[in-house]
């Protein structure tokens, strides 16, 4: 399918897990299934090299934050590896929601939980992030990698709504990606990135951390950290301050 047809989907990108510009490249090749590697032609299984190469420096942050038990709810699943690595190192008492909008992604995490057979994993559940109604109720933390930047900022404001309905005061929301900071990105590849994305679609784009804070805070949230990871990305770690009214 050629990139017009996608543009107006986010759900087409919504697997994307990118760490620098290399990184970027495989998750085009990725979303547009030109390297998609499987294992054999009735796995559904997707791996990505750059899912590989982040997902233990995420899991380092998250250990420090994430419950001892309760319920974690990734938003843009993608392939599944991200949280079927984050399940496999969390206890028996803490359950990983995943969820994605494409339904292919959703096989993928689907098949990737029933080939390591974790029981605290559930099955994945469609979700889009821009909606005014998830089909969640109740999360303890919410999770979301790579997504912001590769989808309209209707989609982070619907985030930041839907994560301020579902998590309990203290509840914890973390997000993960490429950047800018005080008007500037923080390295050039994020730059060519930007004008990349840009390029494709004018209502995506690597998000300013001010921006990102602002709303957040004007969903209820509290900033707790920003750290620094490998390739030129940041945690942005936020807990919930008091429930919604509604």
């Amino acid at each position: 399918m050629e990139w017009r047809d996608r543009n107006l989907r986010i759900k087409a990108f919504a697997n994307l897990r990118l760490c620098d510009w290399r990184e970027h490249l495989d998750g085009i090749d990725r979303a547009t299934g030109a390297d998609d590697k499987r294992r054999m032609t009735d796995d559904a299984r997707r791996s990505s090299p750059a899912a590989a190469r982040n997902r233990d420096p995420i899991l380092e942050v998250l250990r420090r934050y994430l419950p001892q038990r309760g319920l974690v709810l990734e938003i843009a699943s993608g392939s599944g590896e991200h949280i079927t690595h984050f399940a496999r190192a969390g206890g028996p008492d803490l359950i990983f929601q995943p969820s994605d909008l494409d339904a292919d992604a959703r096989r993928s995490i689907d098949d990737w939980a029933a080939t390591l057979g974790q029981a605290n994993l559930r099955a994945a559940i469609a979700l889009d992030a821009a909606a005014a109604d998830w089909p969640i109720r109740h999360a303890d933390a919410v999770l979301c990698i790579n997504m912001i930047h590769i989808a309209p900022w209707q989609a982070a404001e619907g985030l930041m709504r839907g994560a301020a309905r579902v998590l309990p005061p203290q509840g914890l929301l973390y997000l993960y990606g490429p950047f800018s900071r005080d008007g500037r990105h923080t390295a050039p590849s994020n730059e060519r990135f930007d004008q990349d994305l840009r390029s494709r679609n004018a209502a995506w784009g690597v998000r300013a951390i001010e921006d990102v804070t602002a709303l957040a805070v004007a969903a209820g949230f509290a900033p707790l950290l920003v750290e620094e990871m490998p390739a030129n990305n940041l945690s942005l770690v936020f807990r919930r301050l008091a429930k919604l009214n509604a």
